[in-house]
């Protein structure tokens, strides 16, 4: 897939479920803050856009990316989220390091949000150099966050949907 001219977090705003009532805790890596801090200005501002109240969501800092699924997992238990979004950034260098890091966070982000049965939401950027995580970052192919930000919408949504109709039987 070719991503030059392309901004990748276009979306139609008239499809996204309100975000009213929604308590988001959002997990942000301190490692390449540039980048996490673009990432969580993205996320932020697009959850208030779509109704989440300022006050419901909750920001908390963890040292790197390999640590926000122990991040998101503290949230999920001592909190009441509908949704967790994980942000952070983990740039490619000489080593297999990378690789490692990058395979540990993604399966387990998914793993806790399968285990809890909360949308975890994986919202870490894995690119071979700086600017490629500046371009995903806010600049010319749009800002992961907000894409991570959509996506919680989308599966707290659902999942609020889901359970509802379940009552509702």
């Amino acid at each position: 897939m070719t991503t030059k001219k392309t901004n990748l977090s276009d979306y139609n705003p008239d499809i996204i479920p309100s975000g009213k009532d929604l308590n988001i805790g959002i997990v942000v890596s301190e490692w390449n803050p540039t980048i996490t801090n673009s990432l969580l200005e993205g996320a932020y501002s697009t959850l208030v856009k779509h109704g989440v109240e300022e006050n419901n969501i909750t920001v908390e800092h963890v040292p790197g990316s390999f640590e926000l699924p122990t991040g998101a997992k503290l949230l999920l238990k001592y909190g009441k989220y509908d949704a967790i979004i994980c942000l952070g950034c983990v740039i490619q260098g000489e080593t297999r390091h990378f690789d490692f890091i990058c395979d540990a966070v993604a399966n387990a982000i998914a793993q806790l949000g399968v285990d809890e049965n909360k949308p975890v939401i994986f919202g870490v950027l894995t690119t071979n150099d700086m600017q490629q995580a500046i371009d995903r970052s806010g600049g010319k192919h749009g800002n992961k966050g907000v894409e991570a930000a959509v996506t919680a919408l989308k599966m707290a949504s659902l999942k609020r949907r889901l359970k509802q109709s379940e009552k509702n039987k």
